[in-house]
This record gives structure tokens, sequence and C-alpha cells, in this order.
């Protein structure tokens, strides 16, 4: 199960975040979603667990909880909305 984790601490790493997780289960992987331009995290990412259950168990345990002053946002993550092949519409001139 793919699970979302927002409002994360700019200092947290990876393997904070997977060891945050691992309590719960087996974690396949952790990765920390940065911003292209300037290297630092973007303040949320994503983990995924190989059991439902273990991760499900892990998203209520976690939800809400303070880590490095800030309240976690945690849920199962959603697919990413495809994207248009079209470029964008600009206004008319």
């Amino acid at each position: 199960m793919n699970i979302y984790v927002g409002n994360l601490s700019y200092s947290v790493t990876e393997d904070e975040l997977q060891n945050l997780f691992a309590e719960f289960g087996v974690v396949t992987s952790a990765n920390l979603i940065m911003d292209r331009e300037t290297g630092r995290s973007k303040g949320f990412g994503f983990v995924e667990m190989e059991n439902k259950e273990e991760a499900e168990t892990a998203i209520k345990a976690i939800d809400g909880k303070e880590v490095g002053g800030r309240s976690l946002k945690v849920n199962e993550a959603r697919p990413r909305p495809e994207r248009s092949s079209k470029p964008p519409r600009r206004g008319s001139w």
C-alpha cells in the first residue's frame, strides 16, 4: 500500500521516515519529495508498505502524531491524476 505523509519537517530524512513506519511492518520504500531547484524537501513524501493491514494500522497510529515539531498528515495515497498531452491554454490576446 502506498501512503502519503504530509506536513513533514524539512529536516526529516528518508531513513527517519522509513523507521517511523517500520515499527508497524515491512517498509519497501520511503521517498521524500524534493524541490528540483533547491534540492530541499517539499515537506511531504510517500511510504510503501507490503501488508495492507500493517499499513492501515500505521496510518491510524501516525496520522496527527507530532514529529519534529509538526503534526503529520497521513493517509492512503491517491493515484496521481494524468496530465493532459495538450499544452495549457493561454488567454486570448
